[in-house]
């Protein structure tokens, strides 16, 4: 296997995977890469809350590759890429176990929707909502790798609905963190918020990437409506 160090060889190993891209994080501190044929891994410490190892190729390729960098990174770093890999993954690694299947979406386009959604200057009521709307979800305020908050708010300055850039590589923007209150639901503030979000996202990274429940049609409808193209992906764990 062979390391690699930028992330113009990222891109041309990983054939612009916007996922593989992603996880490179445009080689931020801790971050690691390497290719074997035509298979690449990326160790990204961290990401989304999860040290994670991304990885794209042929099984059989992206295997061996698996296990050597297993062996450099250690066992906390949890294989994710296309969900038919990843079960072939689980058969051919020794000690490597199939642990969820969900959904990557990713946009190039710049969204066109009507919001009176905007940047907030601090995060004051984020926490507040998410732990109402969204207790599960990996962006917080103040955790590694959140930067910022769009929001969309009331009259009386309560927040409605929320999303947060967080995780954002220089190619790749990454959009995390969406909540709406309840009272709030059914009124399309949720794609005004995610819309103004993935367009600000994609004038400065040039694409926008998100994570989503599978079991979430909603959501995905919404994000299908915004541009996105959604995609089977899934995670490991040894």
């Amino acid at each position: 296997m062979q390391e690699i160090y930028t992330t113009a060889d990222l891109i041309r190993a990983a054939s612009g995977d916007p996922l593989i891209v992603w996880a490179g994080q445009g080689f931020a501190p801790g971050v690691r890469a390497w290719y074997d044929g035509s298979a690449v891994a990326v160790a990204s410490p961290e990401l989304s809350q999860r040290d994670r190892l991304a990885v794209a190729g042929p099984p059989a390729e992206v295997a061996r590759l698996v296990t050597a960098v297993a062996g450099e990174v250690g066992p906390s770093y949890r294989p994710f890429g296309d969900e038919d890999l990843l079960r072939e993954l689980a058969d051919r690694v020794p000690g490597l176990e199939f642990s969820a299947a969900f959904g990557w979406m990713d946009t190039a386009e710049i969204p066109v929707v009507t919001t009176t959604a905007g940047w907030l200057e601090g995060d004051d009521g984020v926490e507040e909502l998410l732990a109402v709307a969204s207790p599960s979800s990996y962006a917080w305020p103040g955790r590694t790798g959140v930067r910022r908050w769009a929001a969309i708010s009331g009259d009386d300055g309560e927040l409605l609905s929320i999303a947060a850039d967080a995780w954002s590589a220089p190619e790749v923007g990454f959009l995390a963190g969406v909540a709406t209150q309840m009272v709030a639901r059914g009124k399309g503030l949720s794609r005004q918020v995610c819309g103004f979000v993935t367009a600000e996202l994609v004038k400065r990274h040039g694409r926008a990437g998100l994570m989503v429940d599978r079991d979430n049609p909603a959501a995905i409808a919404v994000y299908h409506r915004l541009g996105y193209t959604y995609r089977r992906v899934a995670a490991a764990h040894f």
